[in-house]
């Protein structure tokens, strides 16, 4: 093994090493601050307030305990939902 190709293997480790931090930095962490603001939001509905789930049913939360929230969607229609369905509060 020469010089030269020790340093190539050196620099092919730091372009990678590079490529990871770069992806961290813009993919990874963004991700998680995402879905720490989505729980954040889903453990604080509570009743009244209005929501579209994911599947895009609009409601407002009559209820909700440790894992569900029930939605009335209008027309006396009562749904249950895990708290994880709900997408966002209008």
């Amino acid at each position: 093994m020469t010089i030269l190709q020790a340093g190539g293997n050196m620099g092919f480790l730091l372009m990678m090493v590079g490529m990871f931090v770069v992806m961290y930095f813009f993919m990874i962490r963004p991700q998680q601050k995402k879905q720490k603001e989505q729980q954040k939001m889903v453990d604080a509905l509570k009743a009244g307030d209005d929501v579209v789930t994911a599947g895009g049913l609009h409601g407002k939360v009559m209820s909700t305990d440790e894992t569900t929230v029930t939605i009335s969607a209008g027309g006396g229609a009562k749904l249950t939902f895990e708290k994880s369905a709900i997408a966002k509060k209008k």
